[in-house]
């Protein structure tokens, strides 16, 4: 175990932002808006990674530096010491950002919030005729 712990220093780190759509380039936010999730967290990066099958480590107390009040990031294990891949899928952080934010959205966590919410938007989307009035 302790032979692991000074290697994450080495691991990818992967702040949640760098997939978030609501955020622009200058804020952080590393991958094509069209291809970013809106406002991915920790605990679904950690399972897309998991689900993936990369070795990962959460730290909570970290925050990245642009945006203090986003706290967590998650660092990533791509290549083993001699070099080989973990996830022969998965070579670059880009595509790494670019798998999870595509898994992210299919969280079984994100569907179940998500059901509530588009309910309750459909019955106002009725209201008001709009356009303009004939003279």
């Amino acid at each position: 175990m302790d032979g692991d712990i000074p290697n994450i220093k080495k691991w990818i780190v992967f702040y949640p932002i760098y997939i978030n759509s609501k955020k622009t380039i200058a804020e952080g936010r590393r991958i094509n808006a069209s291809k970013a999730c809106e406002n991915p967290t920790c605990v679904e990066i950690r399972d897309c990674c998991s689900y993936l099958k990369l070795p990962f480590a959460i730290e909570i107390d970290k925050a990245y530096p642009r945006d203090f009040m986003q706290r967590g990031r998650v660092r990533v294990l791509l290549k083993k010491e001699d070099g080989t891949l973990c996830n022969p899928a998965i070579s670059s952080r880009k595509q790494l950002m670019l798998h999870v934010a595509e898994l992210v959205p299919r969280h079984p966590g994100r569907t179940k919030k998500q059901e509530p919410t588009s309910t309750s938007t459909a019955a106002p989307s009725k209201s008001g005729k709009g356009g303009k009035k004939k003279r």
